[in-house]
């Protein structure tokens, strides 16, 4: 299967890779290409800046959480768009750890097949950043990179410098962009703003994309993406037919769900419905609850004063019907949020409370998930946490659905609060990377009302 494709990787976080993958979103959109975006690792907000400059949703490639085949069939199957653009994470040779390069942006270019435009920050270096690109070439014996873009260029001397130093490369130059902090977006928690209905964002990212585009060789980076290999074709995975419906929340408090998660909902026979714990006074008719990840600390005096929200949520548990939540959601589903010296009353089905902290908590996670509402059985379990928040006053009489080895939890490397028929944790799935949607889905048509 043909699939023109390009991965963006940085020698770094902060290099800017974001604005110039959306930039050259931008640019192909303008050449007359669709483009469907991907985001290699965990995170959910990036992908919202790819989506809503290239108006197709973007999906994740994490080898940690989906492995190499499901990694690869999902990059395949979703990339129904003329060309398919990659955003890197982090450095490009940086994965689980140190001493590997699992899960690292490299190794999702080498499962994809793909080309890489290698990204530099050039605002403090001129020769020398020759060094640093010929590292990258040679730290692996098959480095992918097809091209540099030097981001923070200070003047046309500066450029011409970097320029005469980067020959030794080989490597076509396709991109200088000057330095300007307003061609940059604003970092927020655990990554960017989220996008969703924020229409000043939405306009700065456009505007950001425009610029950025100008100094671009567009002409040169299509050449590259249409340099690819086939990959193998991927037969279309069946639906089941249509049996429950699961109401997801979805609003500015609670957006981080993987599209790829929701769509295994729907080959389970699930229809989606969704709602906003914010604005809604009512849950929609459904055998079982969906609460992603977001920032409800953000919204919490609004969360809090909907009432009848969080009345019928935790009347929903009580009846015990399914409830799946993670991370925003298991702060949203705890007797309360402090924050900022503010305390927000929220649902209080777990007898604990959350407080937002400033140290960040990135982990993968790894470990055994016990018998829940999305297992059937016993087994082993990977998935990631990222949050600004922990919980206190935990009840000694909770139940926990993980033992984690590898990552933090709520407490003692445990996660995953149990009560009633709802399982809350601070990690993150991915759903088919077991049976997680399915056991979910059975769960829903066990307790069904309809």
């Amino acid at each position: 299967m043909k699939i023109p494709r390009i991965v963006l990787a940085g020698a770094s976080s902060g290099v800017g890779k974001t604005s110039i993958t959306c930039s050259i979103i931008y640019a192909l959109q303008k050449q007359g290409y669709s483009v469907q975006p991907f985001k290699v690792g965990p995170d959910y907000i990036d992908p919202g800046y790819l989506s809503s400059i290239s108006k197709n949703e973007s999906f994740n490639l994490d080898v940690w959480l989906m492995g190499k085949n499901q990694l690869l069939s999902s990059f395949i199957s979703n990339s129904k768009s003329d060309v398919s653009v990659i955003e890197g994470v982090m450095g490009f040779y940086d994965g689980f750890d140190g001493s590997t390069n699992y899960a690292s942006t490299h190794h999702v270019a080498t499962i994809t097949k793909s080309p890489v435009i290698l990204i530099l920050d050039a605002s403090k270096t001129a020769r020398s950043i020759a060094a640093t690109a010929l590292g990258f070439q040679k730290f692996h014996k098959n480095s992918r990179i097809s091209g540099i873009i030097l981001n923070k260029i200070g003047s046309k001397k500066h450029e011409n410098l970097c320029r005469q130093a980067l020959q030794k490369t080989k490597l076509p130059i396709i991109g200088v962009i000057p330095k300007d902090p307003l061609l940059s977006l604003e970092s927020r928690h655990l990554g960017l703003l989220s996008t969703l209905n924020n229409k000043t964002l939405y306009n700065k990212i456009q505007k950001i994309s425009k610029i950025i585009s100008k100094n671009l060789d567009i002409n040169q980076i299509i050449k590259i993406l249409k340099t690819t290999s086939e990959l193998p074709k991927i037969s279309k995975l069946p639906h089941k037919k249509q049996k429950i419906t699961i109401a997801v929340a979805l609003d500015t408090s609670f957006n981080f769900y993987y599209r790829d998660n929701l769509e295994s909902l729907q080959r389970e026979g699930a229809s989606l419905k969704f709602f906003s714990p914010v604005n809604d006074k009512k849950i929609p008719k459904c055998d079982g609850l969906y609460i992603g990840g977001g920032f409800p600390e953000i919204l919490g005096s609004k969360l809090a004063k909907n009432q009848t929200m969080k009345k019928l949520v935790k009347n929903f548990a009580e009846d015990n019907l399914p409830i799946y939540a993670e991370c925003g959601g298991l702060m949203y589903l705890t007797k309360s949020i402090l924050s900022e010296n503010k305390k927000h009353k929220m649902v209080g089905l777990f007898d604990a409370e959350t407080l937002m902290t400033k140290k960040m908590k990135l982990n993968y996670t790894k470990g055994k998930i016990k018998h829940s509402v999305i297992s059937e059985k016993s087994h082993n379990v990977q998935g990631h946490e990222f949050h600004y928040s922990k919980l206190e006053s935990i009840s000694s009489d909770s139940k926990f659905a993980y033992e984690l080895d590898i990552g933090d939890g709520i407490k003692n490397h445990k996660d995953g609060l149990i009560h009633y028929n709802s399982l809350a944790s601070y990690g993150h799935l991915y759903f088919d990377s077991s049976h997680y949607a399915r056991d979910f889905v059975k769960n829903c048509v066990k307790y069904s009302r309809s």
